[in-house]
């Protein structure tokens, strides 16, 4: 069964037991000051209000503050997160700290659940929990559990006012931090609200308690998403990734808006979107996919017109074209390697060389007030406070494992506009940015080539289903290594054939007049899988060359250079890549680098295609194409092994398929 909206019990009604706006109205002014009374008569959306008072009566709250956005409602939330010890002070101005419980370091994915109606149909890769036993759960868990605490409400948008694809969402908390973090990252919509919601026809609903904060109530939390309400359900954390629901909460319900009400013409992805200066300065525009912990904001970040480093929304304009916006205007970026030598611009506002606001959590701080993580690429500290509390090395937990001094999940916090490469102006146009370049990626030790570009659409696609990835310290209980179609199936709720097809259906439209070219990219081949030690776990490539690569799809994508034609794609020439190595960051690119990237391993390809031949014939429904494609390529790839063996060379591929 489909996802039908608004069917079943609404929770957050059911629990509140408000069902008339003036019975809101009265509940929420009891507990606002005349400031926040003010605020509150600038909302005239009754659903808005019930909402919002339903909220209230659940979870009992003392007093209620809304953030309008204003300056004063900013600087207010920022004292009240260290006032509350959600955050401490750094050394540098305006740079922060938040610690989350040890336990609550990430994406608690064994805790998250959606909310489903009796037959509906859902992805294979979520957990799900039946409308009436998550109606009681909730009942027990969040009833009044912001007693003697301040509710919080603040409405912000996923993308610029007045974009085609932004929806505005209530997010209501009783964390500051949650509140802090927010007004970093997203455009206020407090004064917009009635508009936006209008226009988008829809908007998202959350709430979130972080309980007690204590380490004994986490394996009661759970983060709940109602898909057929649009409200999320958070308690017992604090990990931004688990509370600010706006961000991974309702970006999943936008995937839902874009599967199901807006097939051909929007997606909701889990994509960075940067822009490269071409020949002649032109502008290209990437948005590109990546599973959490693959390098996707360092990519971003080598872009010269930065717009985002995480997720994307996309619509195809009246003009033909391809269009997105980031529905984030921050960063919630890992920094765990991030450094001077790979950062440039992120180090920049996070070293205190250019005034910015800055949260980091979970990471070392040193007693001169120095945040330290992993790989940032100072000498190791020997001592500081920790998300433990002290810290020092040799540190053992209690089932005697050394303690890292940063969480490898350490996070920070701050602002596009800190960013020396962010586009200030695109960033924020509700018209978008121009995409001319689709990209996907994972965490690939032995099968892939750094770069290559899908011949079709179609190919295209396939190349997005097929992602793989080692797990990484993004979720909480995941292991080993795990299919991450389009880096965007942890958000999919739906059946992913459902997803599937709405991906062959956007990109083959014919309302779109130029077609954005598809392409796979892969930083982390290893020296031990093309042809050194099989130990050998060395990348072959450095942090640097991604901007090679994406300098070669920019030319690409325009027509400058031509390239081998492959049973998997397109591949860069090797004269093209040593001169684009040589402009772009000064390496002298070899031959016998080139062969080692670019060679086919065919019999790596194949089982690869097989193992998600596999998997996608457990899908109900799977569209077709996806089962052709593989065939296509796994057939010219049986020829070519028959020809010229297992490992193909560049120069054996060039005489096979030729150049285009």
């Amino acid at each position: 069964m489909k996802l039908e909206l608004k069917k079943g019990v609404e929770i957050l009604a059911d629990v509140g037991g408000i069902t008339s706006v003036d019975e809101a109205k009265d509940l929420i002014e009891s507990k606002c000051d005349d400031a926040n009374k003010t605020k509150l008569a600038t909302i005239n959306n009754e659903d808005a209000i019930i909402k919002i008072g339903n909220a209230a009566s659940m979870m009992q709250p003392d007093s209620i503050w809304f953030n309008s956005g204003s300056d004063e409602d900013l600087a207010y939330a920022r004292y009240k997160a260290k006032d509350n010890n959600e955050e401490f002070e750094l050394a540098l101005p305006d740079h922060t700290c938040h610690y989350d419980l040890p336990e609550d370091q990430a994406r608690l994915v064994k805790q998250t659940y959606y909310i489903v109606n009796e037959e509906e149909d859902i992805s294979v890769l979520a957990k799900r929990q039946l409308r009436s036993e998550a109606l009681e759960y909730v009942r027990e868990n969040m009833s009044a559990i912001m007693k003697g605490k301040q509710m919080t409400v603040s409405i912000w948008n996923r993308g610029p006012v007045g974009a085609k694809a932004a929806i505005p969402a209530i997010m209501i908390t009783d964390s500051f931090y949650v509140v802090h973090s927010g007004n970093i990252l997203y455009p206020s919509a407090f004064k917009h609200f009635d508009e936006e919601s209008a226009r988008a026809g829809l908007f998202f609903t959350n709430c979130h308690s972080y309980g007690r904060f204590k380490s004994e109530d986490v394996p009661k939390a759970r983060i709940y998403m109602d898909r057929s309400w649009q409200t999320t359900f958070s308690m017992y954390c604090t990990y931004a990734g688990n509370t600010l629901l706006l961000k991974k909460g309702n970006h999943r319900f936008t995937v839902d808006h874009c599967t199901y009400e807006r097939v051909e013409s929007e997606l909701s992805e889990h994509m960075f979107i940067t822009g490269m200066t071409g020949p002649g300065d032109r502008k290209t525009f990437i948005a590109g996919a990546a599973p959490s912990g693959c390098g996707k904001t360092t990519t971003a970040m080598v872009g010269t017109d930065f717009i985002g480093d995480d997720l994307a929304q996309m619509w195809i304009e009246s003009d033909g074209t391809v269009r997105g916006v980031n529905p984030e205007v921050g960063i919630f970026g890992i920094v765990r390697d991030v450094n001077r030598e790979g950062d440039p611009y992120l180090m920049k506002a996070l070293r205190g060389d250019i005034p910015a606001e800055v949260i980091f959590s979970n990471v070392l701080v040193t007693e001169d007030g120095t945040p330290r993580w992993e790989g940032d690429g100072d000498p190791e500290p020997t001592k500081g406070k920790h998300y433990t509390g002290t810290w020092e090395t040799g540190k053992k937990d209690a089932g005697g494992n050394p303690v890292p001094f940063s969480n490898k999940n350490a996070r920070c916090t701050l602002s596009c506009t800190d960013i020396e490469n962010y586009n200030n102006e695109l960033g924020v146009d509700p018209a978008g940015a121009p995409i001319k370049i689709i990209t996907y990626s994972g965490r690939d030790s032995d099968t892939n080539p750094p770069v290559w570009v899908a011949q079709n659409p179609d190919q295209g696609v396939i190349i997005g289903a097929s992602i793989l990835s080692a797990a990484t310290a993004t979720e909480v209980g995941a292991i080993g290594v795990s299919r991450q179609p389009w880096a965007n199936a942890p958000f999919v709720p739906g059946p992913l054939a459902d997803y599937m097809d709405a991906q062959f259906r956007f990109f083959n439209s014919d309302k779109i007049k130029e077609k954005p070219i598809m392409a796979g990219l892969n930083y982390f081949l290893t020296l031990g899988a093309r042809g050194g030690d099989p130990a050998d776990t060395s990348l072959i490539g450095e942090k640097r060359d991604v901007k090679a690569w994406l300098t070669w799809l920019e030319l690409r994508s325009h027509g400058d250079v031509k390239a081998i034609n492959t049973p998997i794609g397109y591949l860069p020439l090797y004269d093209d890549l040593k001169k684009t190595f040589t402009d772009t960051i000064g390496k002298d690119y070899t031959e016998e680098l080139y062969k080692k990237h670019f060679s086919l391993y065919v019999d790596n390809i194949i089982a690869r295609i097989e193992l998600q031949e596999e998997a996608y014939g457990k899908e109900k429904d799977c569209p077709q194409r996806i089962f052709e494609v593989y065939e296509e390529q796994k057939k010219a790839l049986q020829q070519l092994k028959d020809t010229y063996g297992a490992i193909v060379a560049p120069d054996q591929l060039i005489e096979a398929g030729g150049v285009e």
